[in-house]
C-alpha cells in the first residue's frame, strides 16, 4: 500500500490514526467542499504530521458527500489514479460509506476500519495486514491539540520542573483538607501580605499586619494554624506571628509562592500526581493551555485544562474545582473533550465538595465522571482514575 484513501471526518483521530499506523507514502482525503478549499486546515494537518516525524504527501479531494452516485464515481477515479491503494472507512458520512461499500463490491481494493472500543484495526475486505491488529500508536497532550488544529501554550506551571516537588504534593494536600473550609481566606491573607510591586516584581519575603482586608470589606486575621503547618511541611520558612508587629515569612521559591497565592493549585497538583502515580498514562500535564486556532495570536480563543493525560490514543480531560461545580463548568469540559478528543476521549471533574444530585445528573448526561470530596478524603482518587480508564 503506497496510497491510503481516508474519509475525512470531523473527529480528528479518524483522520490521522490509519496514516500513523500504516505509514503510506501519500494520503488522499475525500472531504467536503469546505475542507477541500480550506488551506488553513490543510496546512495544520501537514504541520501535524511533520510534528509527528512522518513524511507523507497529503491530497485533498472535493466530494459531494451526500451523493452516493457522485461518490462512487469519485472513488473509481481515485482508485484508477492510485491503483496501489487501500481504504480506511473509519470515518465519513453514511452516503460516503455506502459508496465505499459499492466500490468494494466491484473492485478488489483493501478496505479496513478501526474500532475505538477495542483499540484494534479490522480487515473488512482484502486487508489481511489490518486483521485484528492492535493499535500501538501513542499520543502526547500536545499531539491531541495539534491533530485537531490547535496548539499548546505554556500555562501557569512549568511541567518540566514538577518532578522536584512530587514529595511535597501529598503533605500539601493533607494540609489543604485539614483547613479546607477556610482555604479561600488563607490564600487571600497570603495574597494580601505578598503583593508584587508597581513594576510587577515580587520578593520571596512576605510581611504584613496581623489583620488584613478581605473581600467585601471583611477582615481576615492571620491563619496561624495553617501558617505553622505550612512551615512544618517546608513550603515557607522563618515564620513570625505577632498580633501587634504583624506576620512575616519566606516562601521556599517562586513556584511555591505562586501555588500558595492560588486557591485551586493544591487540588490540581494532587490530581496531577494521582494520575502520575496510577502508572496508566504516557503523558500527564497540568495547566495545559489549548489555543483553538493554533496560530498564537494575542486575541486567540484559549482554554486551560487543569490536568490532561493520554493513554495510547485516548486523551483524558480533567477539571478541578475547590468549590461547587456549576453547569457551565461541565458544559465547557464536554466541549473541550469533544473538540480535541472526539468520541474516544474521557472526561472527569474533581471537586473538593460533595456533589449534589442535579450536578451529577448533568455530568452523567454529558458522559463526565465525578470525583468528589468523599473520594478525596478516602484516598480513592487512584481507584476512580483506574475505573475511568477501564477498557482502554
Amino acid at each position: 500500500m503506497q496510497t491510503l484513501i481516508e474519509l475525512y471526518d470531523e473527529r480528528p483521530l479518524e483522520n490521522v490514526l490509519g496514516v500513523e499506523m500504516f505509514k503510506p507514502q501519500r494520503v488522499v482525503y475525500i472531504c467536503p467542499e469546505n475542507i477541500a478549499y480550506d488551506r488553513k486546515v490543510q496546512k495544520k494537518l501537514r504541520a501535524y504530521f511533520r510534528h509527528r516525524g512522518q513524511k507523507v504527501e497529503l491530497i485533498f479531494v472535493k466530494a459531494k458527500i451526500y451523493d452516493t452516485e457522485a461518490m462512487l464515481k469519485l472513488f473509481r477515479g481515485t482508485v484508477t489514479q492510485y491503483p496501489d491503494c487501500a481504504m480506511d472507512i473509519t470515518g465519513g458520512t453514511d452516503a460516503v460509506l455506502f459508496a465505499a461499500g459499492l466500490l468494494s463490491a466491484e473492485m478488489a481494493i483493501p478496505v479496513f476500519t478501526y474500532s475505538r472500543r477495542n483499540n484494534t484495526f479490522y480487515d473488512i475486505k482484502n486487508a489481511p495486514f489490518a486483521a485484528k491488529l492492535p493499535c500501538d500508536v501513542t499520543y502526547t497532550v500536545e499531539d491531541c491539540f495539534m491533530m485537531a488544529g490547535g496548539s499548546m501554550r505554556s500555562g501557569r506551571v512549568d511541567n518540566s520542573i514538577l518532578h522536584r516537588y512530587l514529595g511535597d504534593i501529598d503533605p500539601f494536600f493533607r494540609l489543604y483538607l485539614k483547613h479546607r473550609r477556610s482555604w479561600t481566606k488563607i490564600v487571600t491573607y497570603i495574597q494580601r501580605i505578598s503583593p508584587a510591586d508597581s513594576d510587577g516584581f515580587f520578593s520571596l519575603d512576605a510581611a504584613g499586619p496581623y489583620t488584613v482586608k478581605g473581600e467585601r470589606a471583611a477582615r481576615i486575621d492571620a491563619p496561624e494554624d495553617a501558617l505553622w503547618d505550612l512551615e512544618t511541611i517546608g513550603l515557607i520558612s522563618a515564620l513570625s506571628i505577632d498580633r501587634e508587629r504583624g506576620v512575616s515569612f519566606r516562601f521556599r521559591d517562586k513556584q511555591v509562592r505562586a501555588w500558595l497565592r492560588d486557591v485551586g493549585s493544591v487540588l490540581e497538583l494532587y490530581v496531577y500526581k494521582a494520575c502520575l502515580d496510577s502508572g496508566l498514562f504516557h503523558d500527564v500535564r497540568t495547566s495545559a493551555i489549548v489555543d483553538w486556532e493554533g496560530d498564537e495570536r494575542s486575541n486567540a480563543v484559549t482554554n486551560e485544562l487543569d490536568v490532561m493525560c493520554t493513554r495510547g490514543v485516548t486523551p483524558v480531560f480533567i477539571s478541578c474545582k475547590t468549590c461547587d461545580v456549576k453547569t457551565e463548568a461541565l458544559n465547557e469540559l464536554a466541549i473541550l473533550r469533544d473538540r480535541f478528543g472526539g468520541q474516544i476521549a474521557r472526561a472527569a471533574i474533581v471537586t473538593a465538595e460533595r456533589g449534589g444530585a442535579s450536578m451529577r445528573n448533568r455530568a452523567s448526561e454529558l458522559g463526565i465522571t465525578v470525583i468528589d470530596l468523599n473520594d478525596l478524603t478516602a484516598d480513592r482518587i487512584g481507584q476512580r482514575i483506574k475505573t475511568l480508564m477501564k477498557n482502554t
